[in-house]
């Protein structure tokens, strides 16, 4: 009996506790509304998967509002890029980077509180045909952006 209490107090007394990565938000913000990016790219449509990726994080936190949330946060697609990555062997075919770096900014009664830059890339294998090649970059462009938007989302949260 003394094992179990000295068990529960040392777990407990630690503070350690699973919250989600952007549960908490800046400036005392409840919640917040994430409109869709702006595309400055020429990527046509690739600001639906950056917009919809903050908004799954913010869901899961459960700080989604709509519209009339207290917090908005503004989103900017600044670069995209697709390139050949260099292969070791001229037998191989080359493999591809998706790169992008998007701007968020949160906002507060029409005030910024804070803003990040966030800049990342995903590795794709190309495909038999052009179809399954589409399909690889398209796959790789949903994960940068799941990626890149849970760090944007931690970095605005944290203020770093």
């Amino acid at each position: 009996m003394r094992r179990l209490a000295l068990v529960l107090l040392v777990t407990t007394a630690c503070g350690y506790r699973v919250v989600a990565p952007v549960s908490e938000l800046p400036g005392g913000l409840s919640s917040v509304h994430v409109p869709v990016f702006t595309n400055q790219t020429s990527e046509p449509g690739a600001e639906a998967f950056f917009t919809q990726a903050l908004r799954e994080n913010y869901l899961r936190a459960g700080r989604l509002g709509g519209a009339e949330a207290p917090g908005r946060i503004e989103g900017v697609l600044l670069s995209v890029a697709s390139f050949p990555l260099v292969t070791p062997s001229p037998n191989r075919l080359p493999n591809y980077r998706f790169q992008a770096t998007v701007k968020l900014t949160l906002v507060k009664n029409g005030v910024a509180l804070n803003t990040v830059q966030v800049t990342g890339g995903e590795d794709y294998p190309p495909g038999a045909d052009v179809l399954s090649s589409e399909t690889n970059r398209g796959t790789a462009l949903r994960r940068l952006s799941e990626s890149l938007m849970r760090e944007g989302a931690e970095r605005l949260a944290t203020g770093w």
